[in-house]
This record gives C-alpha cells, structure tokens and sequence, in this order.
C-alpha cells in the first residue's frame, strides 16, 4: 500500500499497485479516446466533405456528356477506396502498436513502483509524452491523406475541365462545317437561295441571260423560274424551266421528286424551253438523287433532277454545251453554204456529239467525287454526333453508382470502422 499525495488539495491518500495502475490507465485510456475520437470525427466530417465535393463536382461533369468520365471515374474510386483501405489498416496498426506500447509501458512501470515517487512521475510524463507525439504523428498522417484526396480532385477536376472545352470547340466547329455545307441558309427558302446565288453570278458570267421567275399561270400552272440566253445577234443558245421542291424535316407527308416531273415537263413545253431542271431537296436520304446531276431523260425528255448545291454548275454546263452546239451549228450552216460534202457534215456532229459526250462524262466525274467527299464529311460528322449521344446511358449509369455511393457502403465488411460509427451513433 502507496501513499500518494493529491497535487492540487495536498490531500495524501493510500492506493495499492492495482488502484495505482488503474487510476493511469484511466488517465491515459480516456484523454488518448477523447483526443482519438475527436480526430477521427474530424478526419470523417472532412472526409465525407471531400467526398460529397468530389461527387457533386464529378456529376455536374459527366452530364456534359464525355464517354471517359465513366472509366475514370471508376479509377478514382477504385483509388480513393484503396486509398481509404490503407489509411484504416494504418491507423489499425498503429492503434494496436499503441495498445501494444502501452502494456508494454505499464508493465514496466509495475516494476518501477518500488522506486521513488518521482521515478514514477517521470515514467509516467515520458510515457504520456510518447503517447501524445506518436497520436500526432499519426493524426499529421491523416491530415496529409485528406490533403492529397483533395490535390487528387482538384487535378481531375482541371483536367475534366481542359477535356470537355477541346470538345466543345470540336462540337462548335463541326456545327459551323454542317452550316457551310447546307444550301438553305436560315432564313432562307430555296428559290431565294437559288436568285441570290445567280445574281452573284449576273453580271459577269451570264450578262446577256434572262432569269425570272414565271408568272405566265395561263395554262393553269406554272414552273418557278425561267432562263433564256441569246446570242449577240439575238438567236436563242438555250432556255430552261427551273422548279424549286422543299420540305421541312417536320413535315407528316413527305413528297418524292418523281410526283412533280411530268408537271415540270407540261411546264417546259408551254413555255417553249429546250431543257427541264428540278432542283430539289426532297428524299434526303436517297442514294440516287445524293450523288449529283441525275439524267431523268428517259421518262421525260431533256430533263435533270439536282441538288441545289449543282444549280450553277447545272447552267454551266447546259450553257456551254448549248454554246459548243452553236458553234457547230454555224460551221454547219457555213458548210452547207460552201455545198460541203454531207460525210463531212456527218463527221461534224460525229465529233461533236463525242466531245460533248466527253466534256459531259468529265463533269459528271467530277461532280460524283466532290459529292462523295462531301458525303464522306457528312457520315463524319454523323459519326461524331452518334459516338456524342451515345454517352448519355454511360453518364446516367455513372450517375446512378455516384448517387449509391454511401458511407455505409464504405464500411461494408470492415468491422473496426463500422464499430466507431457504431460508437457515433450512441
């Protein structure tokens, strides 16, 4: 039996080796929990902050519609959980290294109570001390995890940020291409598109062309446009009636092309106009009418469907055939004044009718490649805008595991956690 003297009231009261020990161990086991539990509190409050930061954080950026953002995701909570794992077997090894250190301390302290009171104090301040240095170390140790979790958020979230605004221009960019490739600009209807791009024209490749629209309803229809040129000395080189067909994409009964030509061609016959021209946007989809100057001379003669993109390169070419078979025509009339030999005038159009069938096969080529590259362009941009929609089912389904995401689900299977937040609860 010790006596032992109250450092406050100098009041001396006895206690054996087991009362003496206990009444240590009380110190030390309550101010260590205390203290313990507080940085746990801590570390899980800011923990959860930083989580709950992290999640909303990295669901406003998944819903921009980013096809990676569900992988890395992943990655980060795969890391975040070993992460997490490692601190708690950490903190698990310390606390039993702690647990460890203090029976190790209390049993030689036991050996020490035969010594002198001051001994005992001194055993006891070290001891104490110890156990305060080593419970800081180890709540330093936590404060860095924390601070690393958050440099980790803070780099994905920058990097998220650079990804979805490269994304964004190449989204703007494609945008601008498709608006640069449509024939109808907004605001625009079809037969405006096709005045406007001939009087650019006007004035230096078509000087002495008439191009207006018809307005002769006598017969009981009408085409949209009529383009007659003549020579210097007023002899007609060529004349076409243009229709022009749209149809909005809202439209319930879509029209086919084929529904307006034996009209078009009643049209360019009371008009007295050598060619016909439907200039379309109907059945968009259509292979056929996709690939250029499509030749429908077969129902009705002397007559084209087109894309607007070709209405230009559609009179051009009408025009300079027409022009090419002016010129024959003159020679042959000058033959036929000097009393040529008809084999001649036979070789004539012969050579004719190849060159022009040839000037024509050449443009037609021509047409085809650039509208394969500009079909290519289009299943290009289809392609990017697909792979872009196709991400939302990956970003809800990312959505939905941030959301599940709980503290519960945390600790599912590991005891020692589940016990403090047991405590908490209490």
């Amino acid at each position: 039996m010790n006596e032992i003297i109250c450092p406050h009231c100098k009041k001396a009261f006895k206690v054996d080796e087991a009362g003496f020990a206990d009444i240590l161990k009380q110190v030390r086991d309550r101010e260590f929990d205390a203290e313990l539990h507080e940085r746990l509190q801590l570390f899980e409050r800011e923990k959860q902050s930083a989580v709950e930061l992290a999640m909303a954080t990295t669901k406003n950026e998944l819903q921009a519609g980013l096809a990676k953002k569900d992988t890395e995701l992943a990655e980060l909570k795969a890391r975040r959980d070993a992460e997490v794992a490692e601190l708690r077997a950490e903190k698990d090894a310390a606390l039993a290294k702690l647990n460890a250190e203090q029976e190790s301390e209390l049993v030689r302290l036991r050996a020490q109570l035969d010594a002198t009171e001051t001994e005992k104090k001194l055993a006891v301040t070290e001891a104490v001390n110890r156990v305060e240095k080593q419970r800081d170390e180890l709540a330093n140790k936590l404060v860095s995890k924390d601070t690393e979790q958050q440099l980790l958020a803070t780099s994905l979230k920058e990097k998220y940020e650079a990804e979805l605004r490269t994304k964004e221009e190449m989204i703007a960019y494609y945008k601008d291409m498709k608006v640069k490739l449509s024939t109808k600009m907004v605001g625009e209807t079809l037969e405006q598109h096709c005045e406007t791009e001939f009087n650019k024209l006007r004035a230096s490749a078509f000087p002495r062309a008439y191009f207006e629209k018809d307005n002769d309803a006598r017969s009981g229809s009408k085409g949209d446009y009529i383009y007659r040129e003549t020579d210097d000395a007023g002899n007609e080189i060529i004349s076409i009636m243009f229709e022009m067909k749209n149809e909005g994409d809202e439209t319930a009964t879509k029209k086919r092309n084929e529904d307006f030509l034996r009209e078009l061609d009643k049209d360019r016959m009371e008009k007295k106009c050598e060619y016909a021209v439907l200039v379309s946007l109907l059945e968009a989809d259509s292979e056929l009418y996709n690939t250029g100057i499509v030749d429908v001379s077969h129902k009705h003669p002397k007559m084209y469907v087109i894309r607007p993109q070709f209405f230009i390169p559609m009179i051009t070419l009408l025009r300079n055939a027409a022009l090419n078979s002016l010129k024959y025509k003159s020679e042959l009339a000058l033959v036929k004044a000097q009393n040529v030999d008809i084999t001649n005038f036979e070789d004539n159009i012969n050579s004719f009718k190849e060159g022009f069938a040839r000037n024509y096969d050449l443009a037609s080529r021509k047409f085809k490649t650039a509208i394969d590259e500009i079909d290519k362009t289009i299943d290009h941009l289809q392609k990017t805008k697909d792979a872009l929609l196709s991400s939302e089912n990956n970003l809800r389904l990312a959505n939905n595991k941030a959301e599940d995401l709980t503290i519960k689900r945390l600790t599912r299977g590991n005891p020692t956690m589940a016990a403090k937040f047991d405590e908490l609860n209490t």
